[in-house]
C-alpha cells in the first residue's frame, strides 16, 4: 500500500507575491505533492488553508498516513479546532514533516511546547547543508552535503526541544549556523522539521530537496496504524487489579467513574 500524504500550503504568498507566483505558478503545495508522487511509493494530494477546514476534516485525516506542512503569513489564521484536530492524530500516529517558516506554525508550537524562535536574514545567501547523520533514513542516498545557491538565513539559538536526533547542519554564507533538520516523536507520531524552503527562492524544485522529502515522508509514516487508546485514561476497578488488593481509605470516584481532565 502507498504512503497516503497531505501536503498542506497556506497558498497565500503564490496569490499576492509576483516573484513568488513566477517560482511556483502551480502553488508550492503543488510543487511539494508532486516530488513526493515521483515515488510510487507514495500517494499525495493537496490541502490550503482557504478550503473548507483547511482541507483537513476528520475524514481525510484519519486516512493520512504522513501531513507536510508550510505556513508563513497566515499562522494566526489557522483555526485551533484544526490545530487540535492534526495534533490528536500526530498523537495516535500519523507522520509530521514541518517545513522552513512552519516552526512558528501554531501545530509546530503546540507539540514542542516552546517558542520555536530563531534568528534570520533574507538575503538570498548560500546555504551548505551538511548530513551528520549519514546512516539515518531521511539521509539515505544523500553526499556528505548539498548546497542551495539562494535561501534565507535561519541562525542559532532556535528554542526548541532537544530532539531526538539531528539529520542535518546548515551553514550559510554570512557564516550562521543552523540545524536545519530534527526529529521528534509525540505520542505514536514521528515529527520531521527541515528548515529550507523559503518562498521567494526555488528550493522546492532542487532535486536532493525532492530527496530529502520523499524520504522524510516515508521515515515519519507509522505502519502500525492509529493508535487510538493514547486518549484512554481508564479508572481501572479494584477486581481488576493485576495482583489482589483490598480497596481502603476515602476515594474522589466511584467504581468505573471517569477522571477529571
Amino acid at each position: 500500500m502507498a504512503i497516503t500524504a497531505i501536503v498542506w500550503g497556506e497558498n497565500v504568498h503564490e496569490q499576492k507575491n509576483a516573484a513568488v507566483r513566477e517560482i511556483y505558478p502551480d502553488g508550492m503545495h503543488n510543487t511539494i505533492a508532486a516530488a513526493l508522487n515521483a515515488d510510487p511509493g507514495i500517494n499525495a494530494t493537496t490541502a490550503t488553508l482557504q478550503e473548507p477546514e483547511h482541507g483537513l476534516t476528520e475524514e481525510r485525516l484519519a486516512s493520512a498516513d504522513v501531513l507536510l506542512w508550510w505556513g508563513h503569513t497566515a499562522h494566526r489564521t489557522v483555526e485551533d479546532t484544526i490545530v487540535e484536530r492534526v495534533a490528536k492524530r500526530v498523537w495516535e500516529g500519523m507522520g509530521l514533516i514541518v517545513l522552513h517558516s512552519g516552526h512558528f506554525s501554531k501545530i509546530f508550537k503546540r507539540l514542542m511546547g516552546t517558542p520555536c524562535a530563531l534568528k534570520w536574514r533574507e538575503a538570498g545567501e548560500r546555504e551548505r547543508v551538511w548530513v551528520v547523520n549519514p546512516r539515518h533514513p531521511i539521509a539515505e542516498g544523500l553526499g556528505e552535503h548539498f548546497t542551495l545557491e539562494q535561501e534565507e538565513m535561519y541562525g542559532e539559538a532556535f528554542s526548541v526541544p532537544e530532539p531526538l536526533e539531528t539529520v542535518f547542519i546548515s551553514w550559510f554564507a554570512g557564516g550562521d549556523v543552523f540545524r536545519s533538520g530534527l526529529t521528534y516523536r509525540r505520542g505514536a507520531g514521528n515529527i520531521f522539521y527541515f528548515r529550507p524552503g523559503h518562498e521567494t527562492y526555488p528550493t522546492y524544485h532542487d532535486q536532493t530537496v525532492h530527496q530529502v522529502l520523499r524520504n522524510a515522508a516515508k521515515w515519519a509514516h507509522n505502519p502500525h496504524g492509529s493508535y487510538k487508546a493514547i486518549h484512554e485514561a481508564p479508572n481501572v476497578p479494584v477486581e481488576k487489579a493485576l495482583e489482589p488488593i483490598v480497596e481502603s481509605g476515602p476515594k474522589l470516584h466511584r467504581p468505573g467513574e471517569a477522571g477529571y481532565r
